[in-house]
């Protein structure tokens, strides 16, 4: 198995990830959580892994923050840099997988943002491991994550047993289903051995995407991203969430 890029398939995954309510639910746990624990009015120096087209990024730069986005596909870190320039605000943009930026980073970060990466990589746990050392002392790591347990509950919903039963939870290749949906205890795990410590856990998309279609139609934008924020981290729901969302500190 090896790290998927998206070159092939930027437009596609922007389309999926960050269009329509998926994406505004998604931005509104993400800003949530962070402004919860960033202090306020102190510029930070964040590095974005894996940053994508940059919308965490760009609503942090728009706070006066120091952003260095790194990006492996081309074509998601033009538009990254077409984004910002749009918002008339300025980053660092590195295009080079996480291998090189962990490698290469001298100073390190208040914060370190890896949103849907892990679940992208051939060895997930090696780029947890790797982040630690270019985190500031009380820095945080904000980690978000394809949960492979909703992805269970969905097809246990579904009627999916078969598919199960073969234990088949990888996406196809040249597909947007992340090939490795990530274990949350083993992930836990993980980062316990490494020495990082978790402090918050939200859910992502809690219940939007077990709701049918012509039921969730029937409810405002407003109302299905207040109602999210609202069981983000209920102790039962929120591990059901289709991403997590995890703030760790070393």
């Amino acid at each position: 198995m090896h790290d998927h890029h998206f070159d092939d398939l930027a437009l596609r995954f922007a389309e999926k990830i960050y269009g329509g309510n998926k994406g505004a639910i998604r931005l509104a746990v993400l800003q949530t959580d962070l402004t919860e624990v960033l202090p306020q009015r102190t510029p930070l120096r964040i590095l974005d892994i894996g940053a994508g087209l940059g919308h965490i990024s760009l609503w942090l730069a728009q706070q006066g923050h120091q952003l260095v986005l790194a990006e492996p596909s081309i074509a998601m870190l033009e538009q990254a840099k077409l984004n910002f320039a749009n918002a008339n605000c300025t980053a660092e943009f590195i295009h080079a997988d996480w291998q090189h930026i962990c490698q290469q980073q001298q100073q390190p970060f208040d914060l370190i943002l890896c949103h849907a990466v892990l679940e992208w990589l051939a060895e997930p746990y090696a780029l947890t491991a790797a982040m630690r050392p270019l985190l500031k002392p009380n820095g945080w790591l904000s980690l978000a994550f394809y949960n492979k347990d909703a992805l269970i509950f969905q097809n246990l919903v579904k009627g999916n047993l078969r598919k199960l039963k073969k234990q088949q939870y990888a996406g196809d290749a040249g597909g947007l289903t992340p090939q490795q949906p990530i274990d949350q205890q083993l992930l836990a795990h993980q980062l316990n051995n490494q020495g990082w410590h978790i402090k918050a856990c939200s859910g992502i998309r809690v219940f939007h995407d077990y709701m049918r279609p012509e039921i969730r139609q029937k409810i405002t934008d407003e109302e299905l991203i207040t109602t999210e924020l609202n069981y983000r981290r209920h102790p039962t729901l929120g591990p059901l969430g289709r991403y997590l969302h995890w703030l760790c500190q070393g």
